[in-house]
């Protein structure tokens, strides 16, 4: 059983990964959806409230709160699978939550990339839930480093740095699934290992 952790600024890769997973039949929780879930439910629209419902969620629920929301989702998936990814870790609680619940089977993986090249992905992208103007984009990558991201960034067992092409970056994500995070870190000199 493997836990495979994601963490990363918008734009940097981790979509992609969630998407290298589920191509493999990696089954994906992703964190987010807990809270775009938690928005619909209080009958708010995702896209707009999803910053203050995730504020609202740790307020209420504690700190961790999206990530033991997201437990009992990892261990359904579990039941059937040896790999799990969980996609968009955001702070410190969230991963301790994760490393206390599944020990040495949890692999923290952060994904990185320059901001310029982070906001041309986003505007290529064009999703709707993510605004692409570069202050936006910004005030954006404020608030996911006042959930504490950077440190949970520092924390990575495993970096990858996603400046390659697209091509490039899913064939480590797969090596990632298959053969595990040691196989990344002796991948070239643009994947370090932290742990």
């Amino acid at each position: 059983m493997k836990v495979i952790g994601t963490v990363g600024l918008p734009g940097s890769g981790k979509g992609e990964a969630a998407s290298v997973a589920r191509e493999a039949g990696v089954p994906v929780v992703t964190m987010g959806d807990v809270i775009r879930n938690e928005c619909r439910e209080r009958g708010l629209d995702p896209a707009e409230h999803h910053g203050r419902i995730a504020k609202a969620l740790r307020e209420e629920e504690g700190l961790d709160a999206i990530a033991a929301r997201s437990l009992p989702l990892i261990e359904a998936e579990l039941e059937d699978s040896d790999v799990v990814l969980v996609d968009g870790l955001r702070s410190e609680y969230e991963l301790d939550r994760f490393e206390d619940a599944f020990g040495d089977d949890f692999v923290l993986v952060s994904i990185e990339a320059p901001f310029d090249l982070r906001a041309e992905r986003l505007l290529d992208r064009g999703r709707d839930d993510s605004d692409v103007d570069r202050e936006a984009l910004k005030e954006r990558e404020e608030r996911e480093l006042g959930f504490g991201m950077g440190t949970v960034m520092d924390r990575a067992d495993v970096v990858i740095q996603n400046t390659d092409s697209l091509e490039r970056f899913r064939e480590r994500i797969q090596t990632l699934l298959q053969d595990g995070p040691d196989a990344v870190e002796s991948d070239e000199s643009e994947v370090e290992g932290n742990a």
